[in-house]
């Protein structure tokens, strides 16, 4: 048997050939091409590995710090555009048996109940936002006089439009903006019972009178489209309290139905073909061209008043025996919502009331009874305080318009 023994390794003395010279170096310089790829390769593995790992970090905790510093931003937004869009302007009245009695003021207040804020001291009755909610007009009153006054509704700009030595009250602006009416009640011996609607621009120029011996007893009205006022009054000719409109320049005074109950509010219909108000303490509706005469709504021989038509036409919010109900335009479906009176709705469907505390039911109009304003949904939920008051009877709400 033959044994083979290994080649030795060549040594540097060794005689070589230019063939294996030329061998060894293309040899050398592909081992050394074969380093330099393995090493670029290991180098992109790792740096593709540096970004995966530095891309999966980033995005957890990327993630996590942009909902740490994006959640407020997000959640803050509605509730800043409600606050923004949503106001409240209110009257604070002293509590009847407050003694020497702190001033009446007029208030605005988010509808979250922050930012309350007092524009305007001796204020009375229910103020009226412009249709852009720029201004606000309202009653304001001393020494038993009272006159109609606008502002811009941050309190600047306080003008007053009528300087009347009687009494001014129930100031509302137009749809349009253009003009305010009001009703003036002129003395009568032993009361100021005798009124007129009246309508004044609101740079306080072009007062003109609207109505002739209307006597007037509850609110007034525009229509929708700002063309007709709707109004309670008793006439003095004829001696008949009833519902009647005249269109907004004084002409076209007509009566709509006979014997609704004194101080009922009316309420347009959205499309202005129709008035709710309330008689014998049952709501009726009545076309506004007079025609089908007056349909009941409610037959529970109840306290029916402060009726308010909700924005889609398709609900009618009224209080009753100081509740809060809603029922379907028709007098289908009615509910009980709260405890409170004098229900207002927004622009976008809220309903805005007063609710008396710790005195019982009772109107939060009638001193003693101490009141704050509430906000809750169109049915009954997320019922919350807007203001919180022990000293103050806060009322007669006005939403403003929701830019």
């Amino acid at each position: 048997m033959t044994v083979t023994a290994p080649p030795r390794p060549p040594r540097p003395s060794d005689p070589v050939t230019y063939g294996e010279f030329d061998a060894l170096v293309e040899a050398l310089i592909e081992e050394a091409r074969q380093r330099g790829l393995r090493r670029r390769r290991r180098r992109g593995a790792i740096a593709i590995l540096i970004a995966l790992v530095g891309a999966a970090l980033f995005a957890v905790f990327g993630r996590s710090a942009e909902s740490q510093s994006a959640s407020p931003e997000l959640t803050a937004r509605p509730a800043a555009l409600g606050a923004a869009n949503a106001k409240l302007a209110f009257t604070q009245l002293p509590l009847g048996d407050c003694g020497p009695c702190p001033t009446p003021a007029l208030y605005v207040v988010n509808a979250d109940g922050s930012g309350k804020e007092k524009l305007a001291t001796f204020a009375s009755g229910t103020p009226s936002w412009s249709p852009d909610g720029g201004r606000i007009t309202f009653t304001n009153g001393r020494d038993h006089n009272a006159e109609v006054y606008v502002m811009n509704a941050d309190g600047s700009g306080l003008r007053n439009l009528t300087r009347n030595p009687t009494m001014d009250s129930a100031p509302t602006w137009s749809p349009d903006g253009r003009t305010i009416a009001f009703v003036r009640l002129r003395a009568r011996p032993g009361s100021f019972s005798h009124g007129d609607i009246y309508a004044v621009n609101p740079d306080g120029s072009g007062q003109r009178r609207l109505s002739r011996n209307a006597a007037f007893t509850g609110t007034l009205a525009w229509s929708p489209d700002g063309r007709r006022i709707a109004f309670v009054s008793r006439r003095w000719r004829d001696d008949n309290l009833g519902v009647y409109v005249v269109n907004a320049d004084g002409s076209g005074l007509r009566n709509l139905t006979l014997d609704p109950d004194r101080g009922s509010s009316v309420t347009w219909s959205p499309d202005g073909r129709k008035i709710a108000f309330s008689r014998n303490r049952k709501i009726y509706v009545v076309n506004v061209d007079g025609s089908g005469g007056p349909r009941k709504l409610t037959r529970y021989p109840r306290s029916n008043s402060a009726l308010a038509w909700s924005p889609d036409g398709r609900k009618i919010a009224f209080d009753r025996e100081g509740s809060i109900y809603v029922m379907n335009a028709d007098g289908r479906g009615q509910q009980r919502l709260a405890r409170g009176a004098e229900p207002l709705w927004s622009p976008d469907g809220k309903i805005a009331f007063s609710r008396a505390l710790g005195n019982g039911v009772g109107s939060p109009r009638t001193p003693p009874y101490q009141a704050d304003i509430f906000v809750m949904n169109a049915d009954g939920t997320q019922q919350h305080n807007v203001t919180r008051n022990r000293r103050w009877n806060d009322c007669c709400v006005a939403w403003s318009p929701v830019q």
